[in-house]
Order: structure tokens, then C-alpha cells, then sequence
């Protein structure tokens, strides 16, 4: 990469594993990223294991950070990353940094990971609280440039639920209008053609011509599923969507099968250690399945890409 091109990332933070800031500038670094982290939370380790100690940061924390860089007039960006948040005020923050930092960089884009909860066995549940929505419906999205939301919080995001690939790409649609121009469903438990042993991911891009008019590229990919749970795939997703699509800025599906293969390609090694040091007979455990993000470089460099998008 020429050009020297910096990541203001606010997400959390653990001290063991890989999941919000550990999960996206290692990658992001390997790419030729600068990435200044803020920590939305930092906790001994993710909430997947059996106990978990730390700190959620307030707005009052977020802005005294925010007011250093400024003072020191380096609050100069090309890209904001957000994640998992569990403050209703810090997230309100979040949203006056990235109007502030637009201000002053028209071309700044925003990637928004708007965390808030998933389907497990067909119900959907949230993990932050629940007065988080709102601000992520009326405050964030709307100043979000790209999001990468999973099929319930999609359903969240537009008050609609989905049943079909016809549904998704409508609330797809209602998400463009609240303000993106790229939305990437990760995740959905659409039926794939390929079976049920398969995730689906949506991807629709707009695109504005020369001549004012806009255009809408939409992709699909069909995923075959892991047996395991990982954490902090969400967080290396929208990451490595943030790479891939500034390097290739009008080219989603390019885009979509960089990142997701470099995903499947750390989830396959991820699995492979984790199986191997599991006793014989026993699932691995959390920490055996937190993700093999340095081993697993040259994957995130050059992704060799082993899952093809479809255009629509």
C-alpha cells in the first residue's frame, strides 16, 4: 500500500484471545493498516468461557482519549471500525467522533459491526442492552458508511423479519436508506441450495455513475458450516471487509470472496489445533478454540480464494 492510510478502531478488548481489537488489527496491520484501538470494554477474556472479569468504558472515558489525539492534532483518519459496545452513552459518543472526524475528511469511511445479539437454534436473543437499538437505528447507521449486521440484527435494524432471500434483499434496501452504501448480511439461516450444512452470506453494494445515476451490485455466498463455536469472527469479518474493499472499492464480490475465504481459511486452522489438542473423544473447549490469527498470516495477506460469490 502507497499511501499510509490509518483505522481509528473502537471495539473491545481482551488480554487472552482474539475477539474485537485483537481480532482486527493484527490483520489490518499485516494488510499495511495503521490502527489506532480504543477500548469499548476490556475484559480478562471473552464472555464464551465459564468467567470473565474487566471494565466497560463510558462516554466520559471515550471522549478523554479522543480529546488527547486531538490536542495533539493526530485525530486524522481514513477509516472509523466499531464493534461490540455495551454503553448506550459511549456509542452515543462514538457517533459525535465519527461527524467530527467526517467534517474534516469528507472521504473518511465508516465501518460499522452493529453488535448487538444472534439466533441460536432459531431464536434470536441480544447480548448488550436493550436500549442500545435505538441509538444504533436513529444515530449510527444513518452516518455508517458500511455495516456488516447478522440476519437478526438486520431483523433488528429495520423492524422486519426475514424469511427469504426476497425479504433480505428488501431490508437490505430499507438499511441502504437509513444511509450505507455497502451492507453485508455475515450470517443467515436462509436455505442454501447447497443444504443445510451451509450459511448464507448477502452482500448489495450502491454505486453512484459519473452521470448522478446510482447503481446496486448484491452477492451471494453459500458457506459450509464449522461444528464448533468461535468467537470474534464477526470482528475479523468487518476488518477484513474494511481491507478488501479499499482495495477493491467498486468491486463487492472481489471484496466479499477475499474476506470471507481469509475467514474460512482461519477457522479451518483454528480447528484443525483445536481438534488436535482436545482430549480424544471431547470437544474443544474455549480456549483451545480462540482463533489462530498469527498462524495464519499468509491466508490474511493473500487469501487464495477457495469460496466464489454469486452475482445477483
Amino acid at each position: 500500500m502507497a499511501e499510509e492510510c490509518r483505522v481509528l478502531s473502537i471495539q473491545s478488548h481482551v488480554v487472552r484471545g482474539y475477539v474485537g481489537n485483537r481480532a482486527a488489527t493484527f490483520p489490518l496491520q499485516v494488510l499495511g493498516f495503521e490502527i489506532d484501538a480504543v477500548n469499548s470494554v476490556q475484559f480478562s477474556n471473552h464472555t464464551g468461557y465459564a468467567h470473565w472479569k474487566g471494565q466497560v468504558l463510558n462516554s466520559d472515558e471515550l471522549h478523554e482519549l479522543y480529546e488527547g489525539l486531538k490536542l495533539n492534532s493526530v485525530n486524522k483518519y481514513d477509516y472509523v471500525l466499531t464493534g461490540y459496545t455495551r454503553d448506550k452513552s459511549f456509542l452515543g459518543m462514538v457517533v459525535d467522533i465519527v461527524q467530527e472526524l467526517k467534517q474534516q475528511n469528507s472521504s473518511l469511511v465508516y465501518v460499522c459491526d452493529p453488535v448487538m445479539g444472534d439466533k441460536r437454534n432459531g431464536e434470536g436473543s441480544m447480548y448488550v442492552p436493550d436500549d442500545l437499538l435505538p441509538v444504533y437505528r436513529e444515530k449510527v447507521v444513518p452516518v455508517a458508511d458500511i455495516i456488516t449486521p447478522n440476519q437478526f440484527e438486520a431483523e433488528l435494524l429495520s423492524g422486519r423479519k426475514i424469511h427469504s432471500q426476497e425479504e433480505a434483499l428488501a431490508v437490505m434496501d430499507m438499511l441502504h436508506a437509513m444511509g450505507p452504501d455497502t451492507v453485508v448480511i455475515t450470517s443467515s439461516d436462509l436455505p442454501s441450495p447447497r443444504g443445510s450444512d451451509y450459511l448464507i452470506v448477502l452482500g448489495s453494494q450502491r454505486t453512484r455513475r459519473p452521470d448522478g445515476s446510482t447503481g446496486t451490485e448484491r452477492i451471494r455466498m453459500d458457506i459450509q458450516k464449522v461444528d464448533a463455536v468461535f468467537v470474534g469472527t464477526g470482528d475479523l469479518f468487518a476488518a477484513m471487509l474494511l481491507a478488501w474493499t479499499h482495495k477493491h472499492p467498486n468491486n463487492l464480490k472481489m471484496a466479499c470472496e477475499k474476506t470471507v475465504s481469509a475467514v474460512h481459511h482461519v477457522l479451518q486452522r483454528t480447528m484443525q489445533c483445536a481438534t488436535a489438542q482436545a482430549e480424544e473423544g471431547l470437544r474443544p473447549n474455549p480456549a483451545q478454540l480462540e482463533l489462530r490469527m498469527v498462524q495464519s498470516k499468509k491466508d490474511i495477506e493473500d487469501p487464495e480464494i477457495v469460496i466464489q460469490a454469486t452475482v445477483l
